[in-house]
């Protein structure tokens, strides 16, 4: 029973086919849901699968030492990042990103450094994120003899700007994977409601058989990028990340409320949003600041 298996808090479904599986979703993850194959389990064993998942009791600190290793294991693969405890959200704390994002925070940073700061940081956690991709061993030949090396073993991406401001992460995400397909989303938010406004959208058309990178640099109420993920997902998207560079905690939420199948990876987490929907202290925005239309 994967203890990540759950995506919806308070719910912790087990899927049993024995007793030992009964036992220990009850002993690693405090299962409140049983469910059993009845095509293939008898009355018989139903019986007993059901009186040792009633009779077992959760492990509690041995199952926090546990969910501790998984941690340690996580800091261990991205020992720049750290990962909040409210679905899976991924925090960038390199000190590169870090000084970068201080510098696009700055009112006076001009709209040429603005911009390549941004695709700077877009490419800088685009490395992070591509740290576990697959390789396959190949020959190759030196101007002195042959070797052994690695190639990534040809996992497809796509990468999804949310119009207009998500334009700005693409080049640098593009520098290092440059065969990566770019598909784009239309979005703006109505300054009376908030709520998000479809225009555009095109994606590429083998979208289901690539792992999806949707970029939109501010996470503000959330409700574009849950917009735009939906629209990936219409179109045949599966496995989508979300890549923003500033976050708020609404926008989080909204985003894990709606599409708790979808991680987040942003480089700062803010405060609170005022009540225009900005973030605060945020960087204004986005989309005026690499564009000077403001």
């Amino acid at each position: 029973m994967s203890i990540a298996a759950n995506k919806v808090p308070g719910v912790y479904a087990a899927h049993c086919h024995d007793v030992d599986t009964a036992r220990y979703s009850r002993l690693h993850n405090n299962s409140n849901i049983l469910t059993m194959g009845a095509r293939i389990i008898s009355a018989e064993l139903a019986k007993n699968i059901l009186d040792v998942w009633i009779s077992t009791e959760f492990e509690g600190d041995r199952h926090i030492r546990r969910i501790s290793k998984i941690s340690d294991y996580e800091h261990k693969i991205c020992p720049s990042c750290s990962f909040s405890e409210e679905g899976k959200t991924v925090l960038f704390e390199h000190p590169l990103v870090q000084h970068k994002v201080s510098m696009i925070r700055d009112k006076n940073t001009s709209v040429k450094e603005f911009r390549e700061l941004v695709q700077e940081i877009a490419g800088l956690m685009v490395y992070e994120m591509t740290r576990n991709l697959p390789l396959v061993k190949i020959e190759v030949e030196t101007p002195l003899a042959k070797t052994e090396a690695y190639a990534l073993a040809g996992k497809d991406l796509a990468i999804v700007p949310v119009l207009r401001a998500g334009l700005g992460m693409v080049d640098g995400i593009l520098q290092l994977v440059p065969n990566a397909k770019v598909g784009h989303i239309g979005l703006y938010r109505d300054p009376d409601t908030l709520l998000p406004v479809e225009y555009y959208c095109k994606l590429p058309g083998d979208i289901d058989k690539r792992d999806v990178l949707v970029l939109d640099p501010m996470l503000a109420t959330g409700g574009s990028a849950a917009a735009a993920i939906s629209l990936v997902k219409e179109k045949g998207g599966k496995k989508i990340s979300l890549v923003c560079i500033i976050a708020a905690p609404e926008g989080v939420s909204k985003v894990h409320a709606e599409h708790p199948d979808v991680d987040i990876y942003a480089a700062a987490l803010d405060s609170h949003l005022n009540g225009h929907g900005y973030i605060v202290p945020g960087l204004g925005d986005a989309g005026d600041r690499l564009y000077g239309t403001k």
